[in-house]
């Protein structure tokens, strides 16, 4: 079991590696396009900032949160967006400064929640370990998102644990995401880790069952890869139909992602 420690030395560890994949980029490289929606390496790295403050805000700024989740109401679809795209026309030089002081400010609200109390959120309230689970699924995903497209190869890590257990837990969610009721199976995942260590969930005797590569289940559970380019499988139909909508992330699912051969260059 992760304890509130082990998973923000993961986190740091992970926004690390991306803080030096962006920090000697020239201003016209920041403005490279990372997705097909058309966000740039500087939107990637405005996102995660806002979430970072924001996440500190749930902590410590109640009055400061409460007006975030008026606004987020009032534009449900496009809130998130429009405050990325904002912070991301920040310069470089201000922007990358300001997302790791926000990184610091949050590990200090996160370590300074009393034991047993859970930070509010867009969704249910979460523990600390939950939220910084989802923040370093996020920047994982996020650094994925620019690594690509400034044609880094990432490195396979252990870390990507984090992501899987919050693919598998999101089960119920995923579904419900999608207007589907949530299938009354329980699916025993058993996934391979890029150390060679078996990470598994669920009931070893359940019927429905996935398995396959941990990286790769990762890649598919944060929508940066199709089924078809990844090494996982399922037994079961509701374990298949799973695969086909599983999502790590809060809100709704976006575009389903195309498989590789399929994709256009992005501009």
């Amino acid at each position: 079991m992760s304890t509130l420690d082990t998973v923000l030395d993961d986190l740091a560890a992970e926004s690390a590696q991306l803080d030096t994949w962006v920090a000697t980029l020239t201003p016209d490289q920041w403005t490279t396009v990372t997705t097909p929606e058309g966000w740039t390496v500087a939107h990637q790295i405005a996102h995660l900032h806002w979430t970072d403050v924001t996440s500190t805000y749930a902590i410590n700024d109640k009055e400061a949160f409460d007006a975030l989740i008026v606004a987020a109401l009032e534009n449900p679809e496009g809130y998130i967006d429009q405050a990325t795209d904002e912070l991301a026309q920040e310069p470089p030089e201000a922007l990358l400064p300001a997302w790791r002081q926000g990184r610091t400010s949050l590990v200090e609200a996160l370590r300074s929640v009393p034991d047993g109390t859970k930070v509010p959120w867009f969704g249910p309230p979460m523990s600390p370990v939950s939220m910084v689970t989802a923040r370093l699924m996020e920047t994982w995903a996020h650094g994925h998102d620019v690594a690509e497209a400034l044609g880094i190869s990432v490195p396979r890590t252990d870390r990507a644990r984090h992501v899987c257990h919050i693919g598998v837990r999101t089960f119920a969610f995923t579904h419900q995401m999608r207007g589907e009721e949530v299938p009354d199976v329980q699916v025993r995942v058993e996934l391979t880790a890029p150390s060679g260590e078996l990470w598994t969930w669920g009931p070893e005797d359940a019927a429905e069952r996935v398995t396959g590569d941990g990286w790769d289940f990762a890649l598919l559970a944060t929508r940066r890869r199709h089924r078809s380019d990844v090494d996982v499988h399922a037994e079961g139909a509701a374990a298949d139909h799973w695969l086909d909508i599983v999502q790590a992330f809060a809100g709704l699912p976006g575009n389903d992602p195309k498989p590789l051969a399929e994709r256009t260059p992005l501009t």
